[in-house]
């Protein structure tokens, strides 16, 4: 942040030469030296660099108030608080005024009757670009007084003056937001008679107060964002409001397992000693990923409610946590993700999709699982050959080997949820096949990811009917 700019009154911003501009025309050069630069405006923001921000910045460049239309967990809020970057650092407002009035182009009666009054010896204070973003969530029960202004009985009171006198006004959030980006968050749940009110401030720049007609031109990059409509039952867009919102902007969720992984990799808050303490091998990083792919096109969840990016999000914050527990009561110093960590996951998918009818009947628990077998299965084939459902007996499959073992006298496995990596590995280590089919199939895996890697093979074929798989209280069962 470079220092404050030290100028005190008009007189002496006069004389520097200063210029203002509106904040359409600050955002839209701003952007303009940033692309000449290829400088990154959206840091942090995957998979939508030729399509979300492309648009966004013909958006800005065309002046355009935004709608942001999407389902929850696309990023639309980070998007428009990140559109503050491409303000001025510093801008300069008549010092007292409620609404950050320009010193050049003032529109409040109070800005007006001190430039008046002082003349160039009008003190001017200064604001920074990060407390230019006003958000307001929608809610049903948000009032026109709340984001315009109403009649203050305590403002006249105290000045003595009639409720005809418009200095009686107490300003609402919009106002108060002049040359500044507003934000209103899930639009549709505004009244449609608020929504209404929206109408001359976006168009005309007209602000009704209470039988008052205050004319006063404001200055305001409007950022809407809202779910789809047929999603929500609460509302909708009313159509004028939405044909005087410059440019709609669909958003999307990632189209990959890569974006979404760096996603969750830039999102993810983990404490340094787990980042340290717990590796995570690659295939659980996608395995993790996919289930949020697997939600989005499952029959048990709502597909117009959509899958948050926080549950992928929050998943991986739970799987580490979940090896991190273990690690402390085993007394490991290190650890690393184990496939039936998984099943610390399942708490922050069951609080992140929205089941429709049949998915209620199942419960949030066994869709969560349905889920992560789901993902098991889809990812299994790009590591092994796919599982055939029909094999005769006389000749041997791929995994024959594996369920030949299983079928010996002492053919199970059982995997605790607090078992040492020493005994995970003993346990693990004991099917000699697993061994084998690595070396055949995927010859350069990592050592550290050995381990996880014959987890998932058991997990493969208990998801294809080839295992029993069993979970008990404390742990996993294979037979």
């Amino acid at each position: 942040m470079t220092e404050k700019p030290t100028i005190k009154t008009l007189g002496s911003l006069r004389a520097s030469g200063y210029t203002t501009k509106n904040i359409k025309d600050e955002l839209r050069d701003n952007l303009k030296t940033k692309i000449r630069n290829k400088e990154s405006v959206f840091e942090g923001i995957f998979g939508y660099e030729n399509t979300v921000i492309p648009q966004l910045e013909h958006a800005i460049l065309s002046r355009h108030n935004i709608n942001l239309l999407g389902l929850r967990g696309q990023a639309k809020t980070r998007l428009a608080r990140m559109m503050t970057s491409l303000l001025d650092e510093w801008i300069p407002f008549v010092a007292g005024s409620e609404i950050n009035d320009d010193p050049f182009n003032p529109i409040s009666r109070f800005a007006k009757e001190l430039i008046e009054t002082e003349g160039e010896n009008t003190p001017i204070e200064w604001l920074h670009r990060d407390e230019r973003f006003f958000e307001k969530l929608a809610t049903p029960d948000v009032t026109v007084a709340d984001l315009i202004g109403d009649v203050d009985p305590i403002k006249a009171a105290n000045l003595k003056l009639s409720y005809a006198d418009d200095r009686v006004i107490h300003f609402g959030m919009i106002p108060r937001a002049n040359r500044c980006i507003f934000v209103i968050n899930e639009l549709p749940d505004l009244q449609a008679r608020i929504q209404v009110s929206l109408f001359n401030i976006l168009q005309e720049g007209d602000v009704q107060i209470r039988g008052f007609k205050v004319r006063m031109p404001l200055d305001i990059q409007f950022v809407f964002t809202a779910n789809p409509e047929d999603y929500t039952n609460r509302g909708s867009i009313v159509t004028p409001l939405k044909d005087r919102i410059g440019s709609q902007i669909l958003t999307h969720y990632p189209e990959n397992i890569n974006i979404a992984r760096e996603i969750t990799k830039y999102e993810s808050s983990l404490d340094s000693r787990q980042k340290n303490g717990v590796y995570v091998p690659s295939l659980a990083k996608d395995l993790l990923e996919q289930i949020g792919f697997e939600a989005r096109d499952s029959e048990y969840v709502d597909s117009k409610s959509g899958v948050s990016a926080r549950m992928s999000i929050t998943a991986f914050e739970n799987l580490l946590s979940t090896a991190e527990r273990r690690a402390l009561l085993t007394g490991d110093e290190a650890t690393s993700v184990r496939l039936s960590d998984f099943v610390g996951v399942i708490p922050a998918i069951t609080g992140k999709v929205e089941l429709v009818y049949e998915g209620e009947q199942e419960g949030a628990e066994a869709v969560a699982q349905l889920l992560i077998d789901n993902a098991i299965r889809t990812l299994f084939t790009s590591y092994f050959p796919k599982v055939e459902k029909l094999e005769k007996k006389s000749v041997d499959g791929p995994f024959s080997q594996i369920t030949d073992w299983f079928l010996e006298d002492d053919g199970f496995l059982e995997i605790t949820d607090e078992s040492s990596d020493e005994n995970y590995a003993k346990s693990l280590n004991r099917i000699d096949p697993l061994d084998k089919i690595i070396e055949k199939y995927q010859p350069d895996t990592q050592p550290e990811d050995i381990l996880f890697l014959k987890e998932f093979i058991l997990w493969g074929l208990a998801v294809n009917k080839k295992l029993n798989k069993e979970r008990f209280r404390t742990g996993v069962f294979f037979s």
